[in-house]
Parts: structure tokens; sequence; C-alpha cells
């Protein structure tokens, strides 16, 4: 028979642990394959291939809702809503200090590690020139592909799996690091040097909400950081 604390730990839990790694495997398997160059629409032009970006991400994160609708609404996963103009502004400063922050502790993190090349702009450039806008309807586009992906991300890997890990582990933690270490795994199209970046920007995020105790700070910082990536990377070519 299951122990109370085993009990507890189960009630915890904001889904069934398959629905866990099933959403794992999903996005492990989209990473595989985007590191072999195979999205399934690149002959098509930057426009199908942000469109079909959008549609992945809302259907991830309708995979998270099914899993924890019949525990926690998603509002309750975001962390509430803004009461007041105040709090608005104030999640917009927070997000900024934070995203100011985590630049420095990037680029800090590359020197040591030895990857200054990977976060140099003329290497994303080529790393991620197949997803680079070009013209101003494709920027246009790409920054709503940056807005939904902050808003779908910081809630499938910051409100979803680091709760849910923390809750398997019963350690937030160790919630914080897997969700970071998954995060970054997830970026097999941005290349190795990356993903190790990448993974290093989410256990930022991912303290970032632990400390909160809200995802909208980190949604904005994360569509923000997101947009003026493309931007950059369009004014390089």
């Amino acid at each position: 028979m299951p122990t109370d604390a085993q009990t507890e730990r189960k009630s915890r839990l904001l889904a069934p642990w398959w629905h866990t790694a099933l959403l794992v495997l999903l996005l492990l398997f989209a990473s595989v394959n985007g590191s072999r160059g195979r999205h399934p629409l690149a002959v098509h032009g930057k426009l199908p291939q942000y469109l079909w970006a959008m549609t992945w991400e809302w259907f991830l994160l309708g995979l998270t809702w099914l899993g924890v609708r019949k525990r926690i609404s998603l509002r309750e996963l975001i962390g509430g809503r803004w009461a007041t103009l105040e709090d608005f502004f104030l999640d917009v400063v927070y997000a900024g200090t934070f995203w100011f922050c985590a630049l420095i502790v990037l680029g800090a993190g590359a020197k040591l590690m030895h990857l200054d090349q990977a976060g140099k702009v003329e290497s994303m450039r080529r790393q991620l020139g197949f997803l680079t806008p070009e013209t101003n309807p494709e920027l246009a586009v790409w920054f709503c592909v940056s807005t939904t992906a902050g808003f779908c991300e910081e809630i499938i890997f910051r409100g979803y799996l680091q709760r849910q890990f923390a809750a398997i582990a019963n350690s937030m933690l160790i919630g914080v690091l897997l969700s970071a270490v998954i995060f970054g795994a997830s970026h097999g199209y941005e290349g190795v040097a990356r993903m190790v970046l990448i993974g290093i920007f989410g256990l930022l995020f991912g303290l970032l909400a632990w400390w909160r105790k809200s995802l909208r700070a980190g949604m904005i910082a994360h569509a923000w950081h997101d947009s003026l990536s493309g931007a950059v990377l369009r004014m390089m070519k």
C-alpha cells in the first residue's frame, strides 16, 4: 500500500506521470528533428514556418491544459492576472531588469565554458538563418511567434513541468533544474552550444517564476528577448 508521503506527493501532481512523459518525449522528438534540419515547411518560405511554429506551440499548450485541467486552471498556473495597471508596470520593470541581468549571466557563462562564439550575433545569424525574418511582413509575424513562445513556453516549462517535477521530487530546486534541462534540450535546431546557454536561460526563468510565484514577468522577458533577437538578426542580413 502507498505510504502517506506517497499519497500526499501524488495529490500535489498537476497531471498524471504518463502525461508528463508524453509531453517531454514530444519536445525531445521535435528537438531531434530540428537538429537534423527537418522542418516540415522549410521549402515553402518563412511565413509557413512561422505559422507552423505557432501552431506547434499552441498544440503543446493545449496538451498541457488537457493534462492539468482537472487540478488547476491556466490562470492559476500563470499566477493570476494583473489586478491594477501598477501591477502590470511592475512586472514590466521586473522583466526588463531580469532580461538585462540574464544577458550578463549568459555572457559570463559563455566565456567560462569557452562558448564565446555561441553568444555572438554573427553565430546566431548563421545558425538561425533559416528562421530570420527578411521582410516587414515576416518581421511582423515573427513578433507574433515571439509573443506566442513567451506565453506558451513559460506555461509549459515554468508553469507545468517545473511544478510537476518539483512535486515528483518533493523539491522545487530540482523542479527548476529539470525543467531548465528539458528547456535547453528542446532547442536542438539551435545547435549544441546554444542549447547549453538556453538551458542556463531556462534556469534563470525558473528562478524568476519561483521567486515571483508568477509567470507574467517571465512571459514579458521571453517574448521581448525573442522579438529583439529576430529584429537584430534581420538587421544583420
